[in-house]
């Protein structure tokens, strides 16, 4: 192992984490990420499980089906991270989940009846949220 230390002024242009723009916005969204999630917890959602809920009722708010990957293209999530998501909320009751007949790799997503109710009453709670965080 060697023992030659770093040149921090060769290797960045910052003298600190804190000055990193891409730092300071990673920190910034792992706090507010980490802050949602604890108003979240009484309605037993994480703030991922919300997103995926928000943009489906959001994508199919004309009638349309909406399809997992166009969640994920919404997102910008990865695929199996939404996946995953998916999967817990179908468990919970939340969404339903229907493989598309045009095309056996897409799956048509569609909110509950539960799963709108839960989201009539995440939607405040995350605005309020994003209101005063942002403020």
């Amino acid at each position: 192992m060697s023992t030659e230390k770093l040149d921090w002024g060769q290797i960045s242009a910052f003298s600190e984490p804190k000055l990193s723009p891409g730092f300071t916005l990673w920190h910034d969204f792992m706090r507010w990420q980490r802050e949602l999630n604890a108003r979240l917890r009484p309605l037993e959602l994480t703030q991922p499980q919300f997103a995926v809920l928000a943009v489906c009722a959001w994508l199919s708010r004309e009638g349309h089906e909406v399809t997992q990957y166009a969640i994920v293209d919404f997102l910008g999530m990865d695929r199996m991270h939404i996946s995953q998501i998916a999967s817990r909320l179908e468990q919970n009751g939340l969404i339903e989940r229907k493989m598309a007949t045009t095309d056996i790799r897409a799956k048509h997503v569609k909110l509950t009846e539960k799963g709108q109710k839960l989201l009539a009453q995440a939607m405040p709670i995350v605005e309020e949220f994003d209101r005063a965080f942002f403020s």
